[in-house]
């Protein structure tokens, strides 16, 4: 039999009982304040806890970028402090390589093909190259037996003119023999060392006087086996010859070429309008870029090598006429 509807109500009610009315509140609690302040303490305390979670770990993330940030500009200050040093330490060694004064004063009288066109005064470095000075200045007063006097210039170049100096061989090599004087670049090459080491930069600035003093262009010399008292030794053959000591050039241009093989030996301190003269005198055309000149110097033809002497020679005679220091 079925249940009677009302046992089967009844559950109904049991299982979803009919939801009362909310009592009224009693009047304490509505005179007491709603603590609304609670949850959002503890929110805001959350929420700060959190950010304050967040801004530790993005320092953690941030430190290595901050610390290597820190490190570069602590690189750049001292890599400034080293250039600042370091530029210091150049102009404190700069004016000693180019703000030089001249202990001697010695002159040139030049003439091209015949004419006179002025005097050139020479400031010598007695202390900064007093080799160089005192071979310059005993070839000009003559006391080495022999003088530029009479002398040509051999080579005009766009940056500097050459003078061709005295013959080692010769009259000329005679008279120097006759006053004990020795025409041999060894202690100015050495000097040339000196100053090549101490004093970086441009040396042969224009109106500056150098002396030849080495070939950079020749070759290593060669071994060979030479026969001495029975005995089979190396010996070494010099390629070419050295230069003597007595060529000089003077430069019309800032010409860093000639740091390589020219000893500074003083300053035109006046009658540079006689050195521009001079390199405006017309010279044989160079013809090193031609190819029957590159053959024949690469076999070794000796007109190879004639021809390249003469490559800006001057079409005028361009003599010293006369020379000497002035007191």
């Amino acid at each position: 039999m079925l249940p009677s509807p009302k046992f089967l109500h009844s559950p109904s009610q049991f299982l979803h009982p009919p939801i009362p009315p909310p009592p009224p509140s009693p009047p304490q609690l509505q005179s007491t304040p709603t603590p609304t302040s609670s949850p959002i303490t503890k929110q805001c305390c959350k929420s700060s806890r959190r950010e304050l979670a967040i801004g530790s770990s993005t320092s953690l993330l941030l430190l290595p970028f901050l610390l290597s940030k820190a490190q570069a500009e602590e690189n750049m200050a001292e890599d400034t402090n080293n250039t600042s040093e370091g530029q210091e330490e150049s102009s404190n060694t700069s004016p000693s390589c180019t703000d030089i004064k001249p202990t001697r004063k010695a002159f040139l009288d030049i003439s091209i093909d015949g004419e006179p066109v002025g005097r050139i005064v020479i400031g010598l470095y007695g202390e900064s190259a007093p080799a160089g000075a005192a071979r310059f200045s005993s070839l000009v007063s003559g006391a080495a037996g022999i003088s530029y006097r009479r002398k040509e210039f051999i080579k005009i170049m766009p940056n500097y003119v050459q003078h061709g100096g005295v013959r080692s061989y010769g009259v000329d090599a005679e008279l120097a023999k006759s006053t004990g004087s020795e025409l041999a670049a060894q202690n100015l090459s050495d000097e040339w060392l000196r100053v090549y080491e101490e004093c970086p930069g441009t040396k042969n600035l224009a109106g500056t006087v150098s002396i030849i003093v080495r070939d950079p262009s020749k070759p290593p010399p060669k071994l060979k086996l030479v026969a001495r008292k029975g005995k089979l030794e190396i010996d070494e053959e010099e390629v070419g010859t050295n230069p003597n000591g007595t060529e000089f050039v003077i430069a019309t241009k800032d010409s860093p070429e000639l740091d390589a093989s020219a000893l500074v030996v003083g300053r035109v301190l006046g009658g540079m309008e006689v050195v521009e003269r001079i390199g405006q005198v017309k010279t044989v055309n160079e013809n090193t870029a031609s190819p029957y000149f590159r053959v024949a110097k690469l076999i070794g033809d000796k007109r190879a090598v004639v021809a390249e002497r003469g490559f800006n020679r001057p079409y005028s005679k361009v003599v010293v006429t006369n020379c000497g220091l002035i007191e």
